[in-house]
């Protein structure tokens, strides 16, 4: 028998519409088996779509949330969480006084708390904290991460960190780029990226380039269905976390701004904090705004 769900698109991480990075948020979404979710997650083929239902253990979360890719299932992912959270609170779902409200989403990866917070315009601002400590995998060979981003050797940075695979929740490989020319003329070679996911190589991509605490980036997921992704939250968490813990004598709270989207026509701005006990990264939070672009109802 066909049912009902509300859904809502949300631009994730800007406060212009079409900008940022789009969310469809399925509401009350119990009734759905997961090969619908991930059908309905094709059809509506955003980087990301999420499925809120109750959470199994109501004493420690106030929901579960499912994240599926068009392709698959996964365990954590930054604007899903940002965007998910700000939906329920537009929604009334966590009262009129969301300033006060501390919330943890029920995922694969474990639990994600949420805070918010009002901007001095008046909108709703939210932060997560990351599920898991950073993990560092394995190194990528400069000569390798070249011919896949189509780069000379020279235009990867090293100087902070080889580029490695790296994970708060969800991995990435994550590559610094010495500039931003470098960071503009990079594209996936789509064989090449394929020869070396065989080798072992995780295909999902986040490059950067950082000046101080400022980070601009882009994310190539090609074999996840996504050419490019406007702003990638899992991936920025892993990046300042792995970026502070190679910093010697760095403070032990720092603050960061992530660009994205850019090239792609639509920009994401991301705020991160990572907090370290003089051994390693402790915490990493990363948050911001939405808008709201569209809801109804889809018939599942």
């Amino acid at each position: 028998m066909t049912q009902s769900y509300p859904y809502h698109i949300v631009d994730v991480f800007t406060e212009q519409r079409f900008g940022g990075n789009p969310l469809a948020v399925v509401l009350d979404a119990e009734g759905l088996s997961s090969a619908q979710m991930q059908r309905i997650a094709r059809e509506f083929n955003f980087s990301e779509s999420t499925f809120v239902l109750p959470a199994d253990d109501a004493s420690t979360c106030s929901q579960r949330v499912r994240i599926f890719t068009p392709t698959k299932e996964v365990p954590f992912a930054g604007h899903p969480n940002i965007g998910t959270a700000w939906v329920l609170a537009q929604c009334g779902r966590f009262g009129d006084s969301i300033e006060s409200v501390t919330t943890r989403f029920d995922e694969l990866a474990g639990e994600v708390a949420i805070a918010f917070q009002r901007s001095p315009a008046g909108s709703i601002c939210v932060e997560l904290r990351a599920p898991q400590p950073l993990r560092v995998g394995d190194r990528v060979s400069v000569e390798a991460i070249s011919r896949v981003l189509g780069l000379p050797e020279h235009a990867i940075c090293t100087s902070d960190h080889e580029p490695v695979e790296a994970s708060v929740g969800l991995p990435f490989t994550i590559v610094g780029l010495r500039d931003s020319d470098a960071l503009q003329r990079a594209s996936i070679d789509l064989a090449a990226l394929g020869e070396q996911r065989d080798l072992g190589l995780n295909p999902d991509i986040y490059c950067y380039v950082r000046d101080q605490q400022t980070i601009n980036a882009r994310m190539f997921a090609p074999f996840d269905g996504v050419i490019e992704d406007p702003a990638t939250g899992s991936a920025s968490c892993a990046v300042v976390a792995l970026l502070h813990q190679a910093m010697a004598g760095a403070p032990d709270a720092l603050e960061w701004q992530l660009t994205q989207g850019v090239h792609m026509g639509r920009p994401s701005h991301l705020v991160a904090r990572t907090l370290w006990d003089g051994d390693v990264v402790t915490d990493v939070y990363l948050g911001g705004s939405c808008v709201a672009f569209a809801q109804g109802e889809l018939q599942a």
